[in-house]
């Protein structure tokens, strides 16, 4: 009697509810991404001079800019233009030192006149990803300029997003590649014999070596704000080869290339003596007998080959990205790449696991074991690695929480212990799981599911001719071969491949009626669906600018001012001054609400409407966070109940408090504020 072993229900209930908690996490994450605005730079603008939004009564000799970090800059990497458009500036940068930061300056033409101006610039910073900003400055006074700046943003637009996809399938494909090897060589050496797992590591290593040409070939318009048509450009692509990270990708080709050897010999010589091995004995005996220390020796070299190998992939990353900046670059970036290989053989680990309970006929526990402990040690090692990139990037509580950096960070440690936590589900499963019978394994399942009693392409005992390869009898090829007529051997190898149909459709039976393999496959999808998930915010973490640098930035106090003008900012106002017909409502538009010159329309409306002239009112702006003003505008009447003002001159973006005083009779009146951002 055949008895089926199922999910106690509270455990059932326990993975419906992290399943359901790594859809909330994934939602949120979501939400995340999709309301925050594109990660602008990983070097932060700390300071400049002339600071942003200043008048200065002189025309400077240089304008300098300084930065958290160094950046790579071209002949273009800072403009400065007149309110007309023209170039300003000599088109010669330099860097200036240290000052709190890395200062660059570029140097101004004689003789400039007044008005305002605009400083544009762009560049890469340390950890490969493009920045970019503008902001302004007045002589003299500040006044109207023709200057619009394209207002997509560095690393943005189609091109970034083409990039940041390939970035994700880059780390994906690694993870898959460097995963799937070492769960063949550290857990489950047969599995190099099997069709569907060769199938995943070769689409690993297909799908980093893909990710990691486009990554190339889109570097050029990534950085420098270009189409697509701008990666047939070879002088762009010349450029490129020439930084840090084009030489990380053009190593990690190569070091691809490498592995491209590394897969042919583990799924060729590796996965034949593993087959000769495990001719004659299941299980752990498969690894006795002749040719032992042959297997040994040919599973050590794979093994320390593709580990260097692996370990100089995952420096491709460290770098050319975060590691390879900031404080102790030394220590991070070795790190970093145990950070990388513990992912991978974690995650990629997972994936060819679920790729062995789904697409294979059996595979044994103690496999399934073996890789529950590499998933242990490597979740040790990404605890202690996240910890240190944790305290590394971050820097303070506050950032913690309020960075996106920080925000992404604490999504990918819920995803972590949500993954722990249904792994731990996953092993209690394995706990239970028993090895395949004889009767029920890969090769027994077929001698009850197939006539002749043996399975295609092996000897049976029992063969009759053209029912398979047994004792006495003849394929199909050999038949043909032998002299028989086509249309016999035809018909031999039909009966062939329908052998084998049902041969396969048998060991599937035997294979979903295994409550513990069903539990277990049920787990460890659940595993994968999470860790998908986890990577993509892993992904996303690289291409954000960490806590640190965000949280520097926001206390040097320098905002850059948007690349295109802002458009009219309107404000309504109702107030009441405590007279007859003292109520109403003051509509305020400015128009562009940028720093400098703007032009102010004031309307008063009774509550039915009607326009209310009111004897006086006047406006007043006030910038609190920099104790500027308040600045009064009296505006001129141009009809009842509309005032007008042709140039109000505002000194600096920033919240701007607007105070309208508006006066009904001699004695009646009343001041009404709103807060507005000017860019």
């Amino acid at each position: 009697m055949t008895t089926t072993t199922t999910a106690p229900r509270p455990v059932r209930r326990a993975v419906r509810l992290l399943l359901a908690a790594a859809v909330l996490l994934s939602a949120a994450l979501g939400t995340l991404l999709a309301g925050a605005a594109p990660a602008a730079a990983h070097a932060a603008l700390l300071a400049s001079d002339p600071a942003d939004g200043a008048v200065v009564a002189t025309a400077p000799a240089e304008v300098t800019l300084t930065f958290s970090e160094k950046i790579a800059v071209g002949d273009d990497s800072i403009r400065v233009l007149e309110p007309s458009g023209k170039r300003a500036d000599t088109d010669e940068i330099r860097e200036l030192g240290t000052d709190g930061g890395v200062v660059y300056g570029v140097t101004l033409h004689p003789g400039l006149p007044d008005g305002t101006y605009t400083v544009a610039w762009q560049g890469v910073s340390a950890d490969s990803h493009p920045v970019a900003g503008a902001f302004t400055f007045s002589i003299g006074a500040p006044s109207q300029t023709t200057v619009a700046l394209p207002a997509q943003e560095a690393g943005g637009g189609l091109v970034g997003t083409l990039y940041d996809l390939a970035r994700y399938a880059a780390y994906a494909g690694f993870t898959v590649l460097a995963g799937g090897g070492a769960f063949v060589l550290l857990c489950w050496r047969r599995g190099a014999a099997e069709r569907p797992v060769q199938r995943l590591v070769v689409r690993g290593w297909i799908t980093a070596t893909a990710a990691t040409l486009v990554m190339l070939l889109l570097r050029a318009p990534y950085t420098g704000g270009g189409g697509l048509a701008d990666v047939f450009d070879l002088a762009a692509l010349g450029d490129v080869l020439d930084t840090k990270t084009g030489a990380a990708l053009v190593s990690r080709l190569l070091l691809l290339g490498a592995a491209a050897l590394f897969v042919a010999v583990l799924f060729g010589a590796y996965a034949r003596a593993s087959a000769e091995g495990a001719d004659g004995a299941q299980g752990p005996a498969a690894q006795d007998g002749p040719g032992t220390d042959a297997r040994r020796d040919l599973t050590f070299g794979l093994a320390m080959g593709g580990g260097v190998l692996a370990a100089g992939i995952a420096g491709t990353w460290a770098l050319s990205e975060h590691a390879s900046t900031g404080i102790q670059p030394g220590v991070a970036m070795p790190v970093d790449v145990l950070h990388l290989l513990a992912v991978a053989a974690w995650l990629g680990g997972l994936a060819a696991l679920l790729t062995a309970l789904y697409r294979t006929p059996s595979i044994e526990r103690e496999a399934v074991r073996r890789f529950s402990t590499v998933a242990f040690a490597s979740v040790a090692v990404l605890a202690a690695t996240g910890l240190y990139q944790s305290w590394r990037q971050v820097g303070s509580w506050s950032a913690l929480t309020g960075t996106r950096y920080g925000q992404l960070l604490l999504v990918k440690v819920a995803l972590v212990a949500v993954l722990v936590a249904v792994a731990w589900f996953s092993r209690r499963w394995t706990q239970r799981l028993t090895d395949p019978r004889p009767d029920t394994g890969a090769k027994g399942t077929a001698d009850k599911g197939a006539p002749g009693k043996g399975t295609p392409g092996k000897t049976s005992g029992k063969g009759t001719p053209g029912k398979g390869t047994g004792k006495g009898g003849r394929s199909g090829g050999a038949a043909a071969g032998d002299g028989t007529p086509p249309a016999e051997a035809r018909r031999a190898a039909q009966l062939e491949r329908q052998r084998a149909a049902v041969a396969a459709a048998a060991r599937k039976r035997v294979r979903d009626a295994d409550a513990e393999r069903s539990g277990l496959r049920r787990s460890v999808l659940v595993e994968a669906g999470v860790a998908a998930v986890l990577l993509a915010v892993t992904t996303a973490l690289t291409s954000t600018e960490p806590g640190r640098t965000q949280e520097a930035a926001a206390a040097s106090g320098v905002q850059a001012a948007p690349a295109a003008p802002a458009g009219p900012t309107e404000v309504e106002l109702p107030f009441d001054t405590g007279g007859e017909g003292g109520e109403g409502t003051v509509r305020l538009t400015l128009d562009p609400a940028r720093a400098g010159s703007n032009e102010m329309h004031v309307w008063a409306v009774t509550p039915d409407g009607k326009p209310l002239d009111a004897p006086e009112l006047k406006v007043s702006f006030t910038l609190k966070a920099k104790e500027i003003g308040p600045l009064p505008i009296t505006p001129d009447r141009l009809s009842a109940g509309h005032w007008s003002a042709g140039s109000v001159q505002i000194p600096m973006p920033g919240d701007w408090q607007i105070k309208v005083t508006v006066r009904t009779s001699d004695i009646d009146q009343t001041t009404v504020d709103e807060t507005i951002e000017i860019g």
